[in-house]
């Protein structure tokens, strides 16, 4: 096998690495380095297989035409190596499209003048035959443009270099070693050139495209050349909200995002990187302690930093960064602003003593209350009272207007016995000690204190319950409910109207029913009971106007049986009545009522009507 034939295999193996590392490329297409890389190595893979047919071509016109396929490559290969630099490190960004079309403006030309060449000869001046007949077979006599071409390489060369160094000394050490593969690949190509530059006998550049096309397949497998950028990398480096900075094993600092010099403005006037962390920093020094204490373990601490007398806190992290083994070549230090969580935290704190205060306050008006108001408003009522058993047919009118003082008084010392009440429940006072009763002993009892009040509006009252009935509940709070549905029945029944308390059981539960005959409840008062307000004023049912009675016993009612869990409900019919249903836990024991008794309490009867 003579030296034509080996070249041209090698030149052919040389083509398929390059066509292999472009079908790489391919599948990274959707990003612009990949397809850059792309372009770059198919114009490689030119200049390789043109290479090979000028070897093999025995004529000089087939040497020609195999130079055609080469200044595919010839002329546009360092172009697209400088691109790829440029879009790599990011350089230029707003006049990338000027600057693309400056750079491939003397490739496109190289290439047409190659084309038109033997009008001109500014490329090749003359084709010399090789009286020794060997490799290749026509040497070349170069024009002037040849030596522009070259010196525009050359510079493409070291210009992408210069544009590396930068990012390299500020790069993680991954992208230190994809932007070596890159110089590497770039470096060979040329320094195999360089010697055919002194030889001018046999370019072997081709062959330094093949060791180009091993090294980058390298870098793809090895260090992912085409996964993400170092451009994508500072540009999520940037977004990132929190304070990163980045220190190598020797805590000098390699990198930083623009966040982070919020926190340390030190770090903006640094001119380039790495520099002293411990120097930068030095303004916490509980950082720089932190660092030096930690030991291959991650750390998270609280960090606060006072900028022109306003206090600004953070958290930080301060974790170890690994390579592709388990020594640690650096610290990843980031830190997460919580001032406005703290400022809130702090308007919280506040709120909450301010909210202490005006709990004791209202703790001591309820005390007040209890004192205070509570007992004189008891004494208008027996004096209202004692008023009211003595003669008023004397004076109508003033009668009439003692009868609304009376009950103006009686209203408001109800509601202030229910305030309080409700109050100590709320406050924990009201002890929930549940207890088996005889419901119908509690009914008759709770009939006889509003036996009085009833007979002032000669109200018929009634218990239909039996008396094996018994009930699990809070005595005192049982009394309560009692006496504020009566109440409310005895204040909305007319004049000769009727109360009845009846009970039912099935199952566990009894079912307790206060039913009246009186005027019933409106519409919009039924929607305001149905609603789980503390309290609520009622409409005034007979004028529609606003400003009735406050409704705050049926509301404690409600909630005293939720206690028992159970709950309050309602029917009702406008001047025909309302029903309040209410469940307590129970059970039928004892002896029941004979037929002859009914189920009409008569020995009470005297206590219920006038």
């Amino acid at each position: 096998m003579d030296t034509r034939q080996w070249m041209s295999i090698l030149l052919c193996f040389a083509t398929a690495l390059m066509l292999f590392v472009s079908f790489l490329s391919y599948r990274k297409r959707h990003l612009l380095v990949a397809r850059t890389m792309l372009y770059m190595m198919i114009a490689a893979s030119c200049y390789a297989l043109g290479y090979a047919f000028e070897i093999t071509s025995g004529s000089l016109r087939g040497v020609k035409l195999s130079f055609q396929i080469e200044y595919l490559g010839i002329s546009f290969v360092s172009a697209f190596w400088l691109l790829l630099v440029i879009q790599f490190t990011g350089a230029a960004a707003r006049n990338r499209k000027l600057i693309t079309v400056l750079l491939f403006l003397v490739p496109t030309v190289t290439y047409l003048l190659h084309l038109t060449n033997d009008w001109h000869h500014l490329i090749y001046k003359e084709y010399v035959l090789n009286v020794n007949d060997t490799v290749p077979l026509y040497n070349t006599v170069k024009g002037s443009w040849y030596a522009v071409h070259a010196v525009y390489n050359y510079t493409i060369l070291l210009l992408g270099i210069f544009l590396f160094i930068p990012m390299y000394l500020r790069a993680l050490p991954i992208v230190r070693k994809q932007i070596v593969v890159l110089i590497l690949g770039a470096a060979t190509p040329m320094l195999f050139n360089v010697g055919y530059m002194f030889s001018k006998i046999i370019d072997f550049t081709p062959f330094g495209f093949a060791v180009s096309g091993v090294v980058y397949a390298w870098g793809i497998f090895r260090f992912g050349l085409l996964r993400l950028t170092p451009l994508a990398h500072a540009k999520m480096f940037d977004t990132i909200r929190e304070d990163v900075i980045l220190l190598d094993y020797e805590d000098q600092i390699v990198n930083h995002n623009q966040a982070a010099e919020e926190v340390f403005p030190e770090l903006g006037l640094v001119q380039s990187f790495p520099a002293p962390g411990k120097e930068l920093l030095s303004a916490s020094p509980e950082l720089i302690e932190r660092m030096d204490k930690m030991i291959y373990q991650d750390e998270r601490f609280s960090l606060q930093r006072i900028f022109d007398d306003r206090h600004s806190y953070y958290i930080c992290s301060l974790t170890y960064i690994y390579d592709t083994g388990v020594t640690p070549i650096g610290k990843m230090l980031m830190l997460s602003d919580i001032t406005e969580m703290k400022e809130k935290e702090e308007r919280l704190r506040e709120k909450s003593e301010q909210l202490s205060q005006l709990n004791a306050f209202k703790d001591k008006l309820f005390t007040v209350m209890a004192h205070d108001i509570r007992d004189p408003i008891a004494l208008l009522v027996s004096l209202t009272e004692l008023l009211a058993e003595e003669p008023t047919d004397t004076d109508i009118a003033s009668a009439e207007v003692f009868q609304e003082i009376r009950r103006q008084v009686r209203s408001t010392f109800h509601l202030v016995d229910n305030l309080l009440d409700w109050y100590r429940s709320q406050n924990g006072e009201v002890a929930f000690r549940p207890l088996d009763w005889n419901l119908q002993q509690v009914v008759r009892q709770a009939l006889s204190l509003a036996s009085a009040r009833a007979g002032m509006k000669n109200i018929r009252m009634m218990e239909t319950i039996d008396e094996r009935l018994t009930i699990n509940a809070d005595k005192e709070m049982l009394d309560l409910i009692f006496r504020n549905l009566l109440s409310n029945g005895m204040k909305y029944t007319e004049i000769g109207g009727e109360i009845e308390i009846g009970a039912s059981i099935e199952g566990d539960l009894v079912t307790v029913f206060v039913r009246d005959n009186g005027i019933g409840i409106s519409d919009e008062t039924a929607e305001l009971l149905r609603h789980d307000e503390l309290f609520f004023k009622e409409p005034r049912f007979a004028s529609g106007e606003d400003g009735g009675e406050m409704r705050f016993g049926l509301v404690l009612t409600r909630e005293f049986l939720r206690m028992h869990g159970g709950s309050l409900r309602f029917e009702s019919t406008p001047r025909q009545g309302t029903t309040f249903l209410f469940t307590l836990p129970g059970s039928a024991s004892g002896r029941g009522m004979n037929d002859s008794e009914g189920a009409e309490v008569k020995a009470y009867e005297s206590h219920f009507s006038r």
